[in-house]
């Protein structure tokens, strides 16, 4: 039998988080101490990258053939300085020093996260008028207050802070400062210990920021939450619906999403390639040997020119893997209320999710959603999951590892009655669900009531 798998799963003074320059979660300064290149690429992963292109790799080869024939790239910036910086050539590198001052470039803010890319990757053919240049078109963009406090805005500005530290070490410490200590301390983290997880979609952004911040001044950002991203590597790789999903150049995987129409294939571009830095931040984490597992197929490869230079970065494939088939079909996260059940592995499975409030049933290849109210009981043959309901009679099969209740109100406790059994108090998790141990092999009757 299956067991349940319970996870526990801005810079200058007017910036209005905290305009009196004080942290407020934090007082130890937040210091880079590494030398360029600093992002992404430390030692260890850039020998690993110069290795493949010696082996000539699958993944090396598909990269190659987007720069070699000098092909349109979405993100041009990122992808000629990685490709300097893996195999030495200086016409690559002058490429993404062009785009990067050029007047096609986008202007200071608008893609801070490439140009930061480019100051860091390419600081040896950088002459001192174009660091110069390129130092102060950064700095023009951490000087403005970002958009929002999003991930990926905030993604940005720690890249561009680590990038530029020494050369104009006042302003970026200071936002590196702020970033760690009142964004992600002050805010992210007390957010995620309230059951309100980071969104899927920004999973990639949030492993680029722990990457840098991590191998630039050693800390773990993930230590503020460790029950969550302990098991973040297997809730996100539960949240795919089981069909994959043929794309022009590879197939996709595709993650659980309340959005309507085809499948956004940028999302699930980066749906991967975070995954893939998840396995890459934490490579001895059994969760991120199980989704090793899941990601080293080759027909999953992003081969696209947008995925290529992603796949090429992180994917390792001597990175040993445990086959995802013996991580248990039912997963609930009791911090942030979600749950996400498979009735088998086969790409056939129906599939059941209910994250961010909404509940879906994934089976015969789409995706319906639910209505919590009067919905009938779903059986699986891994769990029986009930919608809102006080009172019923169930058989469990010794292949259903659980009786789950969704739909009950937030965080109230209830008064548990199993028929034959001693009554207990339990407290429905953040998203309103009750996990229930139900004896096995005979029908039996619960009851649920709110504790006054």
């Amino acid at each position: 039998m299956r067991s349940l798998l319970l996870g526990g799963l801005a810079a200058i003074t007017f910036w209005a988080p905290y305009a009196d320059g004080q942290n407020t979660a934090g007082d130890d300064v937040v210091s880079v101490f590494t030398e360029h290149p600093r992002l992404f690429l430390r030692p260890a992963r850039l020998r690993l990258l110069q290795k493949e292109r010696e082996r000539a790799s699958a993944r090396w080869q598909q990269f190659d053939a987007y720069l070699s024939a000098d092909a349109p790239l979405p993100e041009p910036g990122f992808a000629e300085a990685l490709y300097y910086q893996v195999s030495g050539s200086v016409p690559a590198g002058r490429k993404a020093i062009a785009w990067a001052l050029g007047p096609e470039a986008p202007g200071a803010g608008r893609d801070l996260r490439q140009l930061a890319l480019v100051f860091d990757w390419c600081q040896k053919l950088l002459t001192e008028t174009e660091r110069r240049g390129l130092a102060a078109r950064i700095l023009q963009g951490l000087e403005e207050a970002p958009p929002s406090e999003s991930i990926p805005a905030m993604r940005a500005r720690v890249l561009a802070a680590v990038a530029l530290y020494d050369d104009v070490p006042d302003l970026p410490n200071r936002e590196l400062q702020r970033a760690v200590r009142n964004w992600w301390e002050g805010k992210m983290a007390p957010s995620i210990a309230r059951g309100q997880a980071p969104a899927r979609e920004d999973a990639y952004a949030l492993w680029e920021i722990f990457h840098a911040i991590r191998d630039n001044t050693n800390l773990d950002l993930r230590e503020s939450a460790p029950r969550f991203f302990k098991s973040f590597p297997v809730e996100h790789l539960m949240s795919n619906y089981p069909a994959t999903y043929p794309g022009e150049d590879n197939d996709f995987h595709i993650d659980a999403s309340t959005q309507t129409g085809l499948p956004n294939l940028t999302r699930a571009t980066f749906s991967r390639a975070g995954e893939l830095a998840m396995v890459a931040f934490d490579t001895n984490a059994e969760e991120s040997q199980y989704l090793q597992g899941w990601l080293m197929h080759d027909r999953f490869e992003l081969r696209s020119s947008l995925g290529a230079p992603y796949e090429f970065l992180w994917a390792n494939q001597y990175q040993p893997g445990l086959s995802f088939t013996l991580l248990p079909l039912v997963y609930h996260n009791p911090d942030t209320g979600t749950v996400f059940v498979r009735s088998d592995w086969d790409e056939s499975a129906q599939w059941f999710g209910y994250f961010d409030g909404a509940a879906q049933i994934f089976r015969d290849g789409r995706v319906e959603p639910v209505k919590l109210a009067g919905a009938p009981p779903l059986l699986l043959p891994s769990a029986v999951i009930y919608f809102g309901a006080s009172r019923f009679r169930v058989k469990l099969d010794e292949d259903q590892s659980a009786v789950i209740v969704v739909g009950l109100a937030p965080g109230k406790t209830y008064q548990v009655e199993v028929d034959d059994e001693e009554v207990l108090e339990q407290a429905a998790d953040p998203g309103g669900v009750l996990v229930l141990d139900v004896p096995h092999g005979k029908e039996t009757g619960v009851r649920l009531q709110v504790v006054p």
